[in-house]
């Protein structure tokens, strides 16, 4: 992940009544080491034929490119502007967005994970532009994941970058490599949970943020 001050959008003058100049957006990039999509194509070509799958049809002879081209786009998070603002009115409530798509991919399987996310913050000096706390959570799940991990991921950093009084974050989602194969536990899902700051340590804070997402 590559982090950066993004200045092309952003004003650094200060306003005419002497107040600070505005913060310029986090531009929030994601660098892999870089895809070989011929090389993936040719191993999942290989990887098909491991297990007895013939791609000489002409319905199977473009799956492998297909495959590539799917994980590729599974572990290719989109960049974004981490834009935040002045909370010039001093808001202290909460701010959650909920039902927010998680899809992600189990690390031990490659096999998805699909679910949602509720995303939550008690605000500090500044505020989150609200699309940004799905664009964080697509950030970490595009990528071999568990969903523990991610779940702290999302939380950190939004700990980290936004300093907010609180953060709270709550995923469900449905395993594939539960439901489909194993123990094929049809129907189930998992639920995890990280809070931080007052969401963790203010008993009221933390009941309102759990009953809001149902997660209580």
């Amino acid at each position: 992940m590559t982090e950066r001050p993004h200045h092309a959008t952003a004003r650094t003058a200060a306003y005419g009544d002497g107040t600070a100049p505005a913060r310029p957006a986090l531009r929030v990039v994601h660098e892999p080491g870089g895809i070989d999509l011929a090389a993936a194509e040719a191993a999942a070509g290989r990887f098909l034929d491991a297990l007895g799958i013939s791609t000489a049809s002409e319905s199977l002879r473009g799956t492998p490119g297909r495959m590539a081209r799917a994980y590729a786009e599974l572990f290719s998070p989109r960049p974004f502007d981490l834009t935040t603002f002045p909370n010039d009115e001093g808001y202290d409530e909460l701010v959650l967005a909920r039902r927010i798509p998680v899809r992600s991919v189990c690390e031990h399987h490659l096999l998805p994970f699909v679910g949602t996310a509720h995303v939550g913050y008690l605000p500090g000096a500044r505020i989150l532009g609200l699309s940004k706390l799905a664009r964080v959570v697509e950030h970490f799940a595009c990528r071999p994941q568990v969903q523990e991990r991610l779940t702290k991921q999302v939380a950190d950093w939004l700990q980290n970058h936004l300093e907010p009084k609180g953060v709270g974050v709550v995923i469900e989602a449905e395993h594939t490599c539960m439901t489909l194969r194993g123990v094929q536990a049809t129907g189930s899902s998992t639920m995890t949970s990280t809070l931080l700051g007052l969401l963790r340590s203010d008993a009221r804070s933390r009941s309102e943020f759990l009953a809001l997402t149902g997660a209580s």
